[in-house]
């Protein structure tokens, strides 16, 4: 069963006849919302779909930037902690994915390599942070390791990290959109960010069983699969 209707949910659509496991990807889409009516929105979806789902597994998708010093307080990310502790205390099997920022195919003005390509794009002027770095990811490497951890039954009732294992400057990111685009940005740069750790210790192996690779042009293969339409 799937619920949702995304980028989530769409390339997690096999699942949406199985009896076992319930792929949650309805939720909030824009990490900068501050309205507390959609957060609220998305706890009573996910409340009411553990109750009437007794014994089902709830795979849900939460974020890495809890382990951003800069991100972790946001409206955004308390409200993912909220979710997952919802799922903590009620879900009697659970799988708790957290993932960075993820690379594909969507509509979704609000993702990062969306807004930046919005924006040089339409030549919109924005600002960045020039000591902040991200993790991106595309969303079929998102896909194989986690189907990978769910056929196997690697975890259970636990929270596993699915991201890059490098992080990118947000100015090497856009440098990168540059060249993709072959358009030239207009932004400005203010002293804020810092880079942060996270730890994918545990999927490394099913990196390496799914023969994922992530080379030194890795951003560049993303931006020419995803959107080589832009």
């Amino acid at each position: 069963m799937i619920v949702g209707n995304g980028m989530l949910a769409n390339r997690f659509s096999n699942y949406r006849y199985n009896k076992d496991k319930i792929i949650f990807a309805s939720g909030v889409s824009n990490s900068g919302n501050l309205k507390e009516e959609s957060f609220q929105r998305e706890l009573k979806l996910l409340n009411e779909t553990i109750d009437t789902n007794p014994g089902k597994q709830i795979v849900y998708f939460s974020t890495c930037s809890i382990y951003d010093d800069d991100l972790k307080s946001s409206p955004y990310v308390l409200h993912k902690i909220s979710a997952e502790t919802l799922i903590k205390r009620k879900a009697e099997k659970f799988l708790i994915f957290r993932i960075s920022n993820i690379a594909g195919i969507s509509n979704n003005p609000y993702t990062l390599l969306n807004y930046f390509i919005f924006n040089i794009l339409q030549h919109h002027p924005f600002t960045i942070w020039e000591n902040a770095y991200r993790n991106i990811i595309g969303i079929d490497d998102v896909y194989k390791i986690a189907n990978d951890i769910l056929q196997n039954n690697i975890y259970t009732n636990d929270i596993v990290n699915i991201a890059n294992p490098f992080n990118y400057s947000v100015s090497f990111i856009v440098k990168t959109i540059e060249e993709h685009l072959n358009k030239k940005a207009a932004y400005t740069e203010i002293s804020r960010g810092v880079n942060y750790h996270i730890d994918i210790s545990a999927i490394k192996p099913v990196i390496e069983r799914c023969n994922i690779q992530f080379p030194q042009n890795y951003l560049s293969l993303l931006l020419k699969k995803y959107y080589h339409s832009k």
